[in-house]
């Protein structure tokens, strides 16, 4: 796999560098106000800080771009406080609830494992992951996590990574770059992170009114996904005023403790798609929405009728936005494969290197927070709104693709501290004890009150932040406002 060199960049570089590959007007780059900082931001050998603040501000700075053109005023000013973005990279792990701190979303089993040719690591925060790999290895329901580490321990991490494959669940072998580097999806996987394509005709526009208090203001997004990624994207556009419908599964496992988080300002609504009645409702929805957003595997929306191209040639009068999350991304061989942040972190080469720097003769230490998930998060918006730029200048409907894996490539590309020196006097953030407290906000939710990490991004003169509050799964009405 041939990496490109981007050791130099600082955090505007970064900005800079995927402002000007998406096409977006230069002088934009003019509205950022950010001190460029070379310090580890959080504990780890990788630039995770940088890529925090350089991801969450390019988002913002997209919303600045689309308030301009609504307004025909320059765009406002944006800030990211370095400090600040790092602690939002870790939000998931620091809200409290009722005075209460989030629990854990791993699960008992799950974890890195040793095989009888290395280690893989088991994904088991869905229970039917966590049944499914007790199956799969001949254990009782009961097991436990020695009882699970006994029978890997008989398994080739290959083997296995490839037997859970076939099984739908979630288990991924440990590697080197090396050996990560070597493989074909590993040469499938694109140099840029944010890949956007023209997929339809349609008459130029910009959804919303020309003014307005926040940057996306009758913006109309509907969102199906789960955990984090696709969800944070959803927050942050509805952060900057978009009406984001959530819709869910009834029949698929949630994480509550995490939706908490992640469903701050959307509403939400559940639909099963294997019922007519459901599925007729998804597309009335469909017709009315901007922005479709999809966090699931390539090709299961497809499979649903619901691909980009189809959604696309029925919106022929007014465009639509496609915007997909996946783990691996649209093209290789592994693009149909289930993935999630700490398994595209293992397969990679992330934690192997992770742990030689660190020096404490680990097999694998993982990232200091879901980087992989958060800047894919912010870069999936970010992709939303350069298509809405595109949209409203050249018109058509667009498909935005962002994948875990294509995160991870640019961070590794960013490169990494020297030694262990990523890891001296960095702050953690492991409690919400250690957040300053003005990045905190406490709001009354739909589970009680719930302290916060606000938004790390401002923008001159124009609100940001959820006006809706996190509540329970399918609590809102089935239409948009």
């Amino acid at each position: 796999m041939s990496l490109p060199d981007r050791t130099s960049f600082t955090p505007r570089d970064t900005i800079h560098h995927i402002w000007t590959g998406l096409n977006l007007p230069p002088a934009t780059l003019e509205s950022l106000a950010i001190t460029d900082t070379t310090e580890p931001g959080l504990p780890s050998s990788y630039k995770v800080g940088h890529l925090a603040q350089a991801s969450i501000a390019l988002s913002a700075l997209l919303a600045s771009q689309i308030y301009s053109l609504r307004t025909n005023n320059p765009p406002p000013t944006v800030s990211v406080p370095y400090e600040h973005a790092c602690i939002e990279f870790k939000c998931e792990r620091l809200y409290t609830l009722n005075g209460a701190a989030a629990p854990s979303a791993w699960g008992p089993i799950g974890g890195l494992h040793a095989t009888s040719d290395g280690y893989v690591r088991v994904h088991d925060s869905f229970l039917n992951h966590r049944e499914g790999t007790k199956s799969l290895l001949g254990c009782i329901p009961s097991a436990t996590r020695d009882d699970i580490a006994s029978k890997i321990s008989a398994w080739r991490s290959v083997d296995l990574e490839c037997t859970a494959v076939d099984a739908n669940l979630a288990i991924a072998a440990l590697r080197t770059y090396s050996q990560w580097d070597v493989l074909p999806h590993a040469k499938a996987i694109a140099d840029f992170p944010i890949l956007l394509r023209r997929i339809g005709d349609a008459p130029r526009r910009l959804p919303g009114p020309q003014n307005a208090d926040k940057c996306l203001r009758g913006l109309r997004v509907l969102e199906l996904s789960r955990v984090i990624a696709a969800p944070l994207c959803g927050k942050t556009l509805a952060a900057h005023g978009a009406d984001v419908l959530w819709v869910t599964s009834p029949h698929l496992p949630d994480l509550p403790d995490l939706d908490r988080e992640f469903g701050c300002g959307k509403r939400t609504i559940q639909l099963d798609l294997n019922n007519r009645l459901d599925h007729t409702a998804l597309r009335e929805l469909l017709e009315g929405a901007d922005v479709f957003i999809q966090g699931y595997r390539p090709g299961s929306m497809a499979a649903r009728g619901l691909s980009p191209e189809a959604i696309a040639k029925q919106r022929q009068d007014r465009g639509i936005i496609c915007a997909n999350m996946s783990a691996y991304g649209p093209d290789g061989p592994w693009s149909q494969r289930r993935g999630f942040d700490s398994l595209v972190q293992t397969c990679s080469g992330l934690n192997v290197s992770e742990a030689e720097h660190f020096g404490a003769g680990e097999a694998a230490r993982p990232l200091p927070c879901q980087a992989l998930d958060h800047a894919g998060g912010y870069f999936l918006a970010a992709g939303i709104m350069a298509a809405l730029y595109r949209q409203a200048t050249d018109g058509g409907s667009w498909q935005v693709d962002v994948s875990l894996a294509g995160v991870m490539k640019y961070l590794r590309s960013l490169g990494q501290y020297e030694g262990k020196s990523g890891f001296h006097d960095a702050p953690d953030y492991t409690r919400t004890q250690d957040v300053p407290i003005e990045y905190l906000e406490a709001r009354m939710t739909g589970f009680g009150e719930m302290t916060s990490i606000r938004h790390a991004a401002s923008i001159e003169g124009v609100e940001i932040g959820c006006e809706i509050m996190p509540k329970p799964l399918g609590s809102d009405e089935k239409r948009w406002l």
